[in-house]
Parts: structure tokens; C-alpha cells; sequence
């Protein structure tokens, strides 16, 4: 573990749950990841589309977080194949932009949709509403 991924004095405790985060764009990857370890969460940052697939398939993760679009994939497709390794996993689908098409397929899909950009205390709060809807 390096410095950069040790909670600061200020962090909650480190949370044991594991968030798969997908975005192919760094700046937005490094942003998001940040927030949620300042959160407590253990964060594993992917970029490529296929990558995450093979994470998913090795390792499946307690959440994931994936924006809508990953170059030449789309977000939903990472959706699905989660579903398929982790049925009960919280699923968040990013976009910068709000389009309900792509929003009724991701609820469709049990996943729930926010619009970037979206502060620490969204972000953090759909999550652990996602985590407690799949603990009741």
C-alpha cells in the first residue's frame, strides 16, 4: 500500500468493501477514486473497458461505479456483465450528460444513474444507499 492510498488522519476507517471504478478519462478516474478513499473505500481504478472485464471475472467487486461511456464500449455492457458475476453488487452508471434512454436501461439493468459532475457527499451517499437497499 503507498502513501497516497493510506486513509489521512482525517479519513474514516478503511472500509473493506471493494469499488471497482471505470472511467476512460484519468483527470475524472483520479477525482472519483480520491473522494471515495477519503470516504473510506477501497477503490481499484480501471480505464479500459476490457480490463475491467477481466477485474470483474477474476475478482468480482463488492460495487462498481462505471461511466456510460468507454471509448469503443459501452458502460452498460460492464453493467451486465457484473450482474452476471455479482447479481447482488450496488451499481452506479455516471454520465456527463442526462439521457433517459440510457437512464431506463441502467434502472432496467438494477443500476441507478447520477450525471456528472456530482460532489463527494452524492457520490458517497448513492452509494451506501445502493450497499443498504441490497442488505435489507
Amino acid at each position: 500500500m503507498t502513501e497516497a492510498d493510506s486513509p489521512s488522519p482525517a479519513s474514516p476507517a478503511p472500509d473493506p468493501r471493494v469499488v471497482l471504478l471505470v472511467d476512460d478519462q484519468p483527470e475524472v478516474l483520479t477525482t472519483l477514486g480520491t473522494l471515495l478513499r477519503q470516504s473510506g473505500y477501497t477503490v481499484v481504478l480501471i480505464e479500459q473497458f476490457d480490463e475491467a472485464r477481466r477485474f470483474i471475472d477474476g475478482t468480482p467487486p463488492d460495487a462498481l461505479i462505471t461511466d456510460v461511456r468507454l471509448g469503443a464500449f459501452n458502460g452498460l455492457q460492464l453493467v451486465l456483465h457484473m450482474r452476471d458475476a455479482r447479481p447482488e453488487a450496488p451499481i452506479l452508471v455516471l454520465s456527463a450528460f442526462s439521457d433517459p434512454m440510457i437512464q431506463r436501461e441502467a434502472e432496467k439493468q438494477g443500476a441507478r444513474y447520477l450525471t456528472k459532475p456530482i460532489t463527494r457527499q452524492e457520490l458517497v451517499a448513492a452509494l451506501e444507499g445502493e450497499f443498504q437497499k441490497r442488505t435489507q
